[in-house]
């Protein structure tokens, strides 16, 4: 599939943190998106099978992003029941939003494989707007992280990377099918690091405290996440957190030509819109938003 303007795209998740830098960037592309959500304009919803027809109308390729966690139980037969579907309606392309490191997902990959599509898995290092938006933007505007990630290094990525990598797959024609690509950030850092990164952007005090995940389960319960997801959460944590993710791949490099966005840059340009700025009482991790 090659650029043009008559090609259409559904971008599943366009509210979410990487959804909606993929319809940007598509937009800027010149494509048509179809941007769908559970209360756009065109609904979809991953749990209510009556809403994937009429998003799929009319699309020539789809971005996927499953909610809430591409690895959760019961993703791969959901995520492959749609891809099939967009398939018999016409749909060619598909790139599904992955996770790099998380063996959970790779069932949901090979769905997305069996298709009958052409696709592309986009695996992704820990979102820099992990701390900028959603449920964890409360700690940090209260000047406290509480997470499970210990002094692990990540190579955060900025969505902003991921949707231009995710648009340049579904346009670039032969180059990305059947391909699965690693993205991350230019760099490694723990999360006290990037909290400390975040804090000096700021001009503020704000600060990490490390837990177990048996212990960040405990207090999603409280906040009335299901026990079958805490459970997920909890594995997923324990995993995908014990440092395998600690290296740097050329992925944003490979497909874009240039380095992808470091940390700062994404840190000094949200600390000069305010984004840390208010204060409230401090979150716990829900996953909600890909």
């Amino acid at each position: 599939m090659t650029t043009k303007t008559s090609v259409t795209v559904l971008v599943t998740g366009a509210t979410g943190r990487v959804g909606r830098r993929v319809v940007e960037s598509a937009e800027a592309a010149g494509l048509t998106v179809r941007a769908a959500s559970r209360s756009g304009a065109v609904r979809f919803d991953w749990t209510d099978r009556s809403t994937w027809a009429d998003a799929l109308r009319g699309a020539d390729a789809a971005h996927l992003a499953y909610l809430p966690d591409v690895g959760a139980p019961g993703a791969a037969g959901t995520v492959g029941a749609f891809a099939r579907e967009a398939v018999a309606a016409g749909v060619r392309r598909l790139t599904l939003l992955s996770a790099r490191g998380e063996e959970q997902a790779h069932a949901t990959e090979q769905a997305v494989r069996d298709s009958g599509a052409e696709w592309t898995v986009v695996r992704a290092s820990w979102f820099a707007q992990n701390l900028s938006e959603g449920p964890l933007l409360d700690g940090m505007r209260g000047g406290e992280l509480v997470f499970p990630a210990g002094e692990v290094l990540e190579p955060f990525i900025d969505a902003r990377d991921i949707g231009d990598v995710v648009v340049a797959a579904l346009t670039g024609g032969d180059r990305f099918t059947g391909r699965t690509l690693d993205l991350t950030g230019p760099r490694l850092l723990s999360f006290r690091q990037a909290v400390a990164e975040i804090a000096a952007a700021a001009g503020r005090e704000m600060m990490y405290v490390p837990v177990s995940a048996r212990a960040y389960g405990t207090a999603l319960a409280g906040f009335g996440v299901p026990a079958e997801e805490v459970e997920f959460l909890v594995e997923l944590f324990e995993t995908n957190l014990d440092g395998r993710n600690a290296k740097l791949s050329e992925g944003v490099r490979e497909v874009l030509g240039r380095d992808p966005r470091d940390f700062a840059d994404f840190a000094r340009e949200c600390a000069q819109a305010g984004v840390w700025s208010s204060l409230s009482p401090s979150g716990v991790f829900s996953p909600s938003g890909v």
